[in-house]
């Protein structure tokens, strides 16, 4: 195969079984991470050797161009395993499906960055929250700016919650430019360029290991090419984040691999807990089977969402695609409850440390944190209820 990269990249099994194998060996060091807070090497190994780290990149470019209920498969088996690195892999495979729809990477600086990818893992990630601003969903414009020089950039700002720290390969950095008129977008900084900053701030209730750390810049010298511009519509910028389409399924899939995971700790805990006076495992009783079947019942619901509307857009519904923040709430507080369901039925035993369902608890309640939240979705959703004029397909009742 001809690419424009001259790579030809893994094409990752997505396989039941192959999916399985995943998942189970990247749990084997998440609990490790979790509390060491370092960098997830052995779990991005483990999804690098398998191309999924890659599974997004185009046909064009050597990739595997795989599809968006693929891509949330995947992400399902590794947030299963361990979610700090199914975080880590969810921000890259979306910064390379942006690629494949809109080209935005110089080409030459692009087809080093899938080189770097088919020999190691190679991570990308947006890095635009700020101190002051906070999520730049909510709206406004960044205080960090890209001075035009007769070079090139000069970048200068910091920035928080940067998943991926000083594991990232090139920072996608979300900027204001000194122009008038301004202009806001994206420069594309690798990560070595001289003049960037680590802040060690990430120290989180869940996703410990994915080192969402705080980053400065300083004077950093940025090619002019790297700068990739989000235009202004109808006179307002237009916020990518605000709108929920079907790459950001990837986040809410992680979570549902957690609560998957929560789901087999749980059962393991009651195959082998016999308490004396019941003389019997705990699983063996109604009441616990009744909790497991609560359990089962919010994780089909999350999982036949998350599917369910993939498949719709596929199939080109119009009235799915109007509905993703929607469907996007539902997935979180059918994965919440899973999993507190299960910490709930156990009580102490699940929140103790040395038992992964605390770990799987503080990871599930990081769903809420992804864009759009779920009051602003919500807001959405009731606007469009409200609206004078319906969009076609739905029926007010």
């Amino acid at each position: 195969m001809t690419t424009v990269t001259g790579r030809t990249l893994t094409v990752p099994d997505t396989s039941a079984a192959a999916l399985a194998a995943l998942t189970a060996e990247i749990a084997t060091t998440a609990a490790l991470y979790d509390r060491s807070g370092a960098v997830p090497e052995a779990g991005l190994l483990v999804a690098h050797r398998g191309g999924y780290l890659t599974a997004t990149v185009a046909a064009r470019y050597g990739g595997p161009e795989l599809g968006h209920s693929e891509v949330v498969r995947i992400l399902v088996a590794i947030g299963e395993g361990d979610p700090s690195v199914a975080l880590l892999a969810a921000n890259n495979l979306g910064a390379h499906l942006a690629q494949a729809a809109a080209g935005h990477w110089p080409e030459d600086l692009y087809a080093e960055l899938v080189r770097r990818s088919a020999e190691a893992p190679t991570l990308v990630n947006a890095v635009r929250a700020e101190p002051e601003l906070g999520a730049p969903a909510r709206g406004g414009l960044p205080a960090t700016t890209a001075r035009r020089t007769a070079n090139g950039w000069i970048l200068d700002g910091r920035k928080t919650f940067a998943t991926g720290g000083r594991a990232l390969a090139y920072h996608l950095v979300w900027v204001v430019t000194d122009e008038s008129p301004a202009r806001v977008g994206h420069l594309i900084v690798p990560a070595d360029t001289e003049g960037i900053t680590w802040h060690d701030t990430w120290d989180h209730l869940g996703l410990r290991a994915s080192n969402t750390h705080d980053v400065s810049y300083s004077n950093v010298a940025v090619p002019l090419r790297n700068f990739s511009e989000i235009p202004f519509q109808d006179g307002v910028y237009r916020d990518p984040a605000v709108a929920t389409g079907p790459a950001s399924f990837g986040h809410a899939a992680l979570y549902v691999g957690v609560a998957r995971a929560a789901r087999t700790a749980f059962a393991e805990y009651a195959r082998t807990r016999v308490p004396t006076a019941l003389g019997k495992p705990i699983a063996e009783t109604e009441r616990i089977q009744v909790v497991a079947g609560e359990i089962e019942t919010q994780i089909v619901q999350a999982e036949t969402l998350l599917y369910g509307t993939l498949h719709r857009l596929a199939a080109g519904d119009p009235e799915a695609a109007q509905r993703l923040s929607a469907v996007k709430v539902l997935i979180s507080r059918s994965v919440i409850a899973a999993v507190q369901t299960a910490v709930a039925a156990l009580g102490n035993a699940a929140l103790t440390r040395h038992h992964p369902l605390e770990r799987h608890l503080r990871d599930v309640l990081c769903v809420r944190v992804h864009p759009p939240q779920e009051d602003a979705a919500l807001l959405s959703t009731g606007r469009s209820v409200l609206a004078p004029d319906l969009p076609r397909g739905i029926t007010p009742r």
